[in-house]
């Protein structure tokens, strides 16, 4: 039985990986646009986030209901980046940057760490950069794009802006908020 469990364990260890799915994604990676498997996913595999097509040869980085594909939360919603070498990078300085194909930086999250950082995407569906000591840095639920999630909260510092459309992802024309009184308005 010991040599069932150990032959299983090393072919666990060393056998090729299909895709690229990760959990976490540390501190000198990267996710590529050209390659759909790049993605992080949640541990319960409920979400995942990765480059999202907006359009022909146009991504949005983004995250999404798995088993749906409904968008969550988008970084760069007004500014998609090329299908080719577009990079979501973690750098070494602890700063997670978007690169469109000229090498431009579209989207960071501008955070700055000496010490070991990683990218996780929790099973709330919370994206979140943060150091070994377990401090936050840069997390996604501070900046909601159009949806709220069940743990998700709606602060003074936070909006909604609703999508164009269910096709076109861009900021629309709705967006929900506190106002300075702490009155919950919705304007267009």
């Amino acid at each position: 039985m010991a040599n069932i469990i150990l032959f299983f364990l090393s072919f666990a260890l060393f056998a090729p990986l299909s895709c690229s799915t990760f959990h976490t994604l540390s501190k000198g990676s990267s996710l590529s646009s050209e390659k759909p498997e790049d993605v992080l996913t949640s541990p319960n595999d409920v979400f995942s986030a990765g480059f999202y097509s907006v359009g022909e040869n146009a991504f949005c980085f983004a995250i999404w209901f798995s088993n749906s594909r409904t968008i969550v939360w988008m970084a760069n919603r007004d500014q998609p980046v090329n299908g080719k070498r577009s990079k979501l990078s973690l750098l070494k300085n602890g700063n997670l940057i978007l690169t469109d194909a000229g090498r431009f930086t579209i989207w960071t999250t501008n955070t700055f760490s000496l010490s070991l950082v990683q990218l996780s995407l929790y099973n709330t569906g919370n994206l979140v950069l943060s150091n070994m000591e377990g401090v936050i840095l840069w997390q996604s639920f501070d900046f909601p794009t159009d949806t709220l999630l069940p743990e998700q909260q709606l602060t003074k510092n936070t909006k909604l802006v609703s999508s164009r459309s269910q096709t076109n992802y861009s900021s629309g024309f709705y967006q929900f908020f506190f106002d300075n009184d702490n009155i919950l308005r919705l304007i267009f």
